[in-house]
C-alpha cells in the first residue's frame, strides 16, 4: 500500500487519565477477570503469514476452563478470526459460554480477511493499517464472532495490543463495550506498536463511553513504589533492569502464567491487595495449554508448571481477597460508577 492508504507505525503513547479512571463502586470490592486470547497456533518466531491457521490447542480449552470454574472463575475467551471460522473449534467454545463466561473479539490482522495488506511487523499491528482497512477486518471479525457464537462481541482485543489513532472509534461504532489491549508498563514501539509504560493497571473510561480494562502488571521488590519511572529508565538499558531484580529492588511482573513464576506473581498480588487495587486482570495465549506451541509451554514439564500455575495464584487471589468477576459485573459496576459520578458532577464520562 502506497500513499494515504500507507500503513504507519504510529507508535501512540498512552497513560491513564486520572480523571476518567473507573471509580467503582464502594461494594464492588476486590475482583479479578481471566481472559483468554485463543487463537491459532503459528511460529512467533518466523514472519507473519496468512497461512497460519491452525486451531488444534482450542481442544484443550474445555478441561482448563472445567479447572477454572472448580474455582468459580468465569473466563473471557477473546476469539480470533481462524478460531470462530472454524466449525470444530467453534463447537468446542459453545459449551463454555454460560455460567458468566462469553466470547469477545481478537484481531490478528495477518490472518483476519480482507487481505488487502502485505504481512509485515509493522502491519501486525491492526492500528498501523489504514483506517479502512482495520474497520473492513473488524466487520469481518464481528460478523464472524456473532455467526459463531449467537452474539456480538462486547470486548475486543487488538493482537500484539496493536492499537491506533481510530481504533476505539471504530469499536465504539460496532458497540463494543470494552476495549482489553493495553498492556500496563509495555513499551513496544520499538516493534512498531504501542507505549503503555504510563498505563498504571486501573480501569477508565475512554472516548465513546467505553471501558479500557488493561492487563494487570504490578512491580515489586524495595523501589516498587516509582516502579513506573524507574523501570522505563532501566529498560533502555538491557542489563539494568535484569540487575534491579536480581538485586530485590524492582522487578516488572505482568499476572500471566507466561513467563512469570508463581511466587512473582503472589507477592505482586499481596501489593495489590495493599494498594488497594480493586480489578486485577489475568490473561494468557491458548496455545499455550498445549506443548511446543508457543515460548513459554515447550514441553510436558512446562505444562505441568503452566497448570500449577493457575493453582497457586488463584489460592493466593483468595487469600488476599480477591474473587472472581464476570464481564457482566464488570460493566454493571463501571455504569454505577459512572452514573454516581455524573450525580455527583464528577468527570467519569458515560457508558
Amino acid at each position: 500500500m502506497n500513499g494515504p492508504d500507507a500503513i504507519v507505525a504510529h507508535r501512540l503513547r498512552f497513560a491513564t487519565p486520572s480523571a476518567a479512571r473507573v471509580r467503582w463502586p464502594a461494594d464492588f470490592g476486590r475482583r479479578f477477570l481471566v481472559t483468554v486470547d485463543v487463537e491459532e497456533e503459528f511460529d512467533w518466531a518466523r514472519p507473519f503469514s496468512g497461512a497460519a491457521r491452525s486451531v488444534a490447542a482450542v481442544a484443550a480449552l474445555p478441561d482448563w476452563h472445567r479447572r477454572m470454574r472448580e474455582w468459580g472463575v468465569a473466563p473471557v475467551y477473546l476469539v480470533d478470526h481462524p478460531v470462530a471460522a472454524d466449525p470444530t473449534a467453534a463447537a468446542l467454545l459453545r459449551p463454555l459460554l454460560r455460567d458468566g463466561s462469553e466470547a469477545g473479539a481478537q484481531l490478528h490482522p495477518w490472518v483476519n480477511p480482507p487481505h488487502l495488506e502485505v504481512p509485515s511487523e509493522a502491519a501486525s499491528f491492526a492500528g498501523n493499517l489504514p483506517p479502512a482497512l482495520e474497520a473492513a477486518k473488524l466487520d469481518q471479525l464481528v460478523a464472524t464472532v456473532t455467526a459463531a457464537f449467537g452474539q456480538s462481541p462486547r470486548v475486543y482485543r487488538a493482537g500484539r495490543y496493536g492499537i491506533g489513532p481510530r481504533t476505539m472509534a471504530l469499536l465504539a461504532e460496532r458497540g463494543f463495550r470494552i476495549d482489553a489491549s493495553m498492556r500496563a508498563r509495555f513499551d513496544y514501539r520499538e516493534a512498531g506498536g504501542c507505549d503503555f509504560g504510563a498505563v498504571d493497571g486501573d480501569a477508565f473510561v475512554l472516548p465513546g463511553s467505553m471501558i479500557e480494562l488493561p492487563l494487570t502488571t504490578l512491580f515489586t521488590g524495595a523501589a516498587r513504589a516509582a516502579g513506573g519511572r524507574l523501570y522505563p529508565i532501566a529498560a533502555r538499558i538491557p542489563p539494568a533492569a535484569g540487575v534491579l531484580h536480581r538485586t530485590g529492588v524492582l522487578t516488572r511482573v505482568p499476572l500471566t502464567p507466561e513467563g512469570t513464576p508463581a511466587p512473582l506473581a503472589r507477592a505482586a498480588i499481596r501489593g495489590a491487595a495493599e494498594r488497594g487495587m480493586p480489578l486485577l486482570q489475568l490473561s494468557f495465549h491458548s496455545p499455550s495449554l498445549v506443548p511446543g506451541y508457543t515460548p513459554y509451554v515447550r514441553d510436558d514439564d512446562d505444562l505441568r508448571r503452566f497448570n500449577g500455575w493457575w493453582d497457586h495464584v488463584l489460592g493466593a487471589l483468595r487469600h488476599a481477597g480477591y474473587q472472581p468477576v464476570t464481564l457482566d459485573e464488570v460493566i454493571a459496576a463501571a455504569c454505577q460508577s459512572a452514573t454516581l459520578a455524573a450525580t455527583n458532577g464528577g468527570a467519569a464520562g458515560g457508558l
